[in-house]
């Protein structure tokens, strides 16, 4: 079975073909964040914009690419087209979803409208595809924490997810208020290297109804405020390709701050094992691609028994391979959706 899947939820254009739920034959994504470097995080006008210039010629690469391999491959080809839904920005939705129902419904081919937390899940599978179950899966990216409890893989259940900041949107926030470059995940990882994660002790989020949500909102203010009581001064992005000579009470800061975030990450799958017994621990979104919170969950779960499975980083940020793969799972079971199905900015994993 071959599947067409076009992603477009936030700033990139991707799509991708995949062969049987596991293949790829081939996977491109066109990158916005030059576009949105200077505003230092996502505009949304800009990023639906940038979909509708791209889309064609991305989904044009991505049959180029899969045909490079000896075996021609094009529209005729297809078994099912599918879509990311949501969530995400709803204009950016609008362009994949649309273009992909508009070919779909041309070809008379089934289409399947695809959560995009559900690709993230699914993505470890296509790295793991023998990830044992039942699992703990960690969703954390710039617009997304969740935890869910995998007993399958078409199956997940939400165990906790972030009431206000996601850890990526953390992490960019800090990185934006500091001047150190955007997207600041990449910029915090690679300086936080040079400092003392210990320097500073940023409180764990505490909820009156004990829930095990996730809360980074907290964390941000407070590092926040450690700056400018610290003086610690926002720097030109130019200075991080010289980190040597950054300030080590801000090396201490990212160090500290990048800690903080990923006690709280491991610390949220803890309390998931308290309530669901698994055979693995998974992560993806592109937050999972942060070398200290792979090192760090895979030593702490390891030692409990239990192991660890990331996607390499390509298939951790956006990318269609991952909504190719969720629909597979429906596609195979004989699923599909109306024409008339729409784009949801809040769609949640049911």
């Amino acid at each position: 079975m071959l599947i067409l899947a076009i992603e477009s939820s936030c700033d990139e254009t991707a799509a991708a073909i995949l062969e049987d739920g596991r293949t790829i034959l081939s996977s491109v994504v066109a990158s916005q964040i030059a576009v949105h470097v200077p505003f230092g995080g996502v505009v949304p006008e800009l990023a639906s914009r940038e979909h509708v210039e791209n889309i064609s010629l991305v989904v044009d690469s991505c049959f180029q690419e899969a045909s490079s391999q000896g075996r021609p491959i094009s529209w005729t080809d297809l078994d099912a087209i599918a879509a990311t839904r949501g969530p995400g920005l709803i204009g950016a939705l609008m362009v994949g979803l649309t273009y992909a129902k508009s070919a779909a419904f041309a070809l008379e081919l089934p289409f399947l409208a695809v959560n995009h937390l559900q690709g993230h899940i699914a993505s470890v599978f296509l790295e793991h595809p023998d990830a044992p179950l039942p699992a703990l899966s960690l969703v954390v990216s710039g617009g997304h924490t969740s935890l869910y409890y995998l007993r399958e893989l078409s199956k997940p259940e939400e165990l906790a997810r972030t009431r206000d900041d996601a850890a990526g949107e953390a992490l960019d926030k800090l990185a934006k208020f500091l001047g150190i470059g955007y997207p600041g995940g990449p910029v915090i990882e690679r300086l936080a290297r040079l400092g003392d994660p210990k320097a500073i002790r940023f409180p764990l989020p505490k909820f009156t109804d004990e829930s095990r949500d996730f809360s980074f909102s907290g964390i941000k203010s407070s590092a926040v405020r450690h700056a400018q009581t610290h003086g610690i001064q926002p720097r030109n992005p130019v200075e991080v390709d010289q980190p040597e000579k950054l300030p080590k009470d801000l090396l201490d800061l990212l160090a500290s701050y990048q800690s903080s975030i990923i006690d709280q990450l491991l610390r949220g799958i803890e309390r998931g094992l308290e309530e669901r017994e698994v055979a693995s621990i998974q992560g993806s979104g592109g937050v999972s691609c942060n070398n200290e919170l792979r090192r760090r969950a895979t030593e702490h779960f390891s030692a409990k028994g239990l192991p660890v499975y990331f996607p390499r980083p390509s298939l951790t940020t956006d990318n269609a391979a991952m909504i190719a793969a969720a629909a597979y799972l429906r596609a195979k079971a004989g699923e599909r959706d109306p024409w008339d199905i729409s784009a949801d900015p809040n769609l949640r994993v049911a």
